[in-house]
């Protein structure tokens, strides 16, 4: 995969290196290096319990599904607001993420694709590896909107496929009920793609069905969708019961501490995304979020009639919040990177291991960053 500046020249590959420390590889904790350029070269140490010793961690870079925005730019702008994005969430670990876009008028989301596409294919210098969409509608309930626009219709392959052809759509997020878009979860599956469920006022049983036809995942988990109930499950019943995959916002506004526990002990591999708004690493005030105006105050990010609209969580505090509420950071740090990894079906990001990408982190005893690569390149911390 090629590296590029902003003007487009091309950068000297990364140069070999290493760093010392606590390293969480998929056997467990090492105490010693890591060697590395672009890819993972050598991992060399004794197994260790890191609690023993003062050494910083050293853990796979972050993975994030779910990015609407940061520093002010929103993916649906189009322009170079990918380019704020990405840099901005680097600067957080974050080292792989999905462009995540609006439900929008056809035109709005090719505009938006239109200026993603470049970046799918070439990774920018001292930003974070985009590794392709995530379309969140339009494919939606009009009846579980959450802070979407009201733009939702019915899935249609024949748009999906238009879209894929602008830049690589990794995920789609569909209500499986809305007719027309069951028969079209394995049409998308077939296509490489995957299906998540959310803004969904479906049954339980819509989606088991869903499930059964190859949908995987669910999005933003409890939020804009139908609730659990001992008599009527819903959409957040079918995933406690049924789901290997998962995504869910750990800012604890989203959803209760204990919420995301139970969900984590019902679901193998809940991953945490920010969903992430253009308030991201910006002062309190007004934004916007795709058409929509949103206000950023109290930590939150909320539509006017006081919706949740988003968040202005970053990875890194992702992973704090995590093990603030009882997490190990090992169990942690799987949730903000491997099982994501894992569900995109990459076996070379999201874990340290031999010929891995060198997309890492390191943090002090605080889990406050000290340094990330992302593909073997140092990214230069603005408060280092």
């Amino acid at each position: 995969m090629s590296l590029v500046q902003p003007n487009g020249q091309q950068l000297v590959p990364a140069t070999e290196q290493q760093l010392s420390g606590n390293i969480l590889t998929p056997q467990g904790w090492v105490s010693g290096a890591i060697s590395f350029s672009e890819k993972i070269q050598e991992i060399q140490g004794q197994t260790v319990d890191p609690s023993l010793n003062d050494a910083a961690y050293i853990l796979p870079g972050f993975i994030d599904l779910h990015v609407h925005g940061a520093g002010g730019k929103d993916t649906m702008e189009a322009g170079d607001a990918i380019q704020v994005i990405s840099h901005m969430h680097a600067q957080h670990g974050t080292t792989s993420m999905l462009a995540t876009t609006m439900t929008a008028p056809m035109s709005d989301l090719e505009n938006a694709l239109q200026a993603l596409a470049d970046v799918c294919k070439q990774r920018v210098a001292g930003a974070a590896r985009v590794l392709g969409v995530h379309l969140e509608g339009p494919y939606i309930n009009p009846g579980k909107l959450g802070a979407q626009p009201d733009f939702a219709h019915a899935g249609s392959l024949e748009q999906v496929k238009n879209l894929d052809a602008i830049a690589p759509i990794k995920l789609i997020t569909l209500a499986p009920e809305v007719e027309g878009n069951l028969a079209m979860v394995s049409q998308l599956t077939a296509l490489g793609m995957r299906v998540q469920l959310g803004h969904t006022l479906g049954t339980y049983e819509d989606g088991v069905a869903a499930l059964e036809n190859g949908a995987s995942s669910f999005t933003h988990l409890y939020n804009a969708m139908s609730r659990l109930d001992h008599r009527s499950p819903g959409m957040v019943g079918a995933a406690l019961a049924h789901a290997n995959f998962a995504e869910i916002i750990p800012d604890l506004l989203h959803v209760h501490p204990g919420a995301i526990r139970a969900a984590m002990r019902a679901i193998p591999k809940v991953y945490c995304v920010t969903d992430s708004t253009s308030a991201s690493g910006m002062p309190d005030g007004e934004y916007m979020l795709g058409r929509q105006v949103v206000h950023k105050c109290l930590g939150g990010v909320r539509l006017a009639d006081g919706t949740l609209a988003g968040s202005t969580l970053t990875m890194d505090q992702a992973l704090r919040n995590l093990v603030k509420i009882g997490l190990e950071l090992d169990d942690a740090s799987n949730r903000v990177s491997t099982y994501a990894a894992d569900f995109l079906g990459l076996s070379d990001r999201g874990r340290l291991q031999k010929n891995a990408y060198a997309d890492l982190v390191v943090l002090d005893r605080d889990l406050n960053l000290i340094a990330v690569y992302i593909e073997g390149e140092k990214i230069e911390l603005k408060d280092a």
